[in-house]
């Protein structure tokens, strides 16, 4: 068997730990035979997972030896104290951490967003519906600010903090809403850029 197969990790604990697999059967209120069955029968396929918890603890082993997915890391990221408003603006403040928003590690990855330069802001306002709403908290990777044509952004400007689209515009940039009922503000130099937007999450 694979070394790192469930069932050579239960024959090898078992026979480390001196008891047999039908006192393990016992263990988890099963039939005598049912690991046994398990090890060299491999039925049933996988372990349940009240079983598994109960044998990793009693055989000394990591669950995820006996078939549990790994532990999820979890990344604490800023929560800022400052409004990205996507209506008349929130007022920017010091933009001080208020608290933390925890995220999956792995969609850090996946958005290719360095845990140092994430951040959580909250959106206020209906001029980015419908993409962003009233309530949704947005990540920012402040380690983008290129200022790309067509992504959105939260900029910095006239002292209020912005959730907008930038666009390229003759003579300078537009900060356009998706909200068609609120007209771009067209800036003659580029904005004050603290991030790109990346991922939001929504209550339902």
């Amino acid at each position: 068997m694979d070394p790192a197969d469930p069932r050579t990790a239960i024959a090898h604990a078992a026979q480390a730990r001196g008891v047999s697999l039908m006192e393990l059967s016992r263990l988890i209120g099963r039939n005598p035979a049912y690991i046994q069955q398990f090890v060299e029968r491999g039925t049933p396929r996988r372990l349940a997972e009240g079983d598994r918890t109960i044998l990793a603890r009693y055989l000394g082993i990591a669950e995820t030896l006996l078939g549990a997915p790994p532990a999820r890391e979890w990344v604490a990221v800023p929560r800022i104290d400052a409004t990205a408003s996507a209506g008349p603006g929130g007022l920017l403040g010091d933009d001080a951490a208020d608290g933390v928003h925890r995220l999956d590690a792995d969609l850090l990855r996946a958005l290719r967003v360095r845990a140092a330069d994430a951040s959580m802001i909250a959106v206020r306002g209906d001029s980015m519906e419908p993409t962003l709403a009233d309530g949704d908290m947005i990540l920012v990777d402040q380690g983008d600010r290129r200022g790309q044509s067509g992504r959105i952004h939260v900029v910095r400007h006239d002292g209020l903090l912005l959730v907008k689209r930038l666009a390229r515009a003759p003579g300078g940039v537009e900060l356009v809403s998706d909200n068609p009922a609120y007209p771009p503000v067209v800036l003659a130099t580029p904005p004050d850029i603290v991030g790109r937007v990346v991922w939001l999450s929504r209550r339902l």
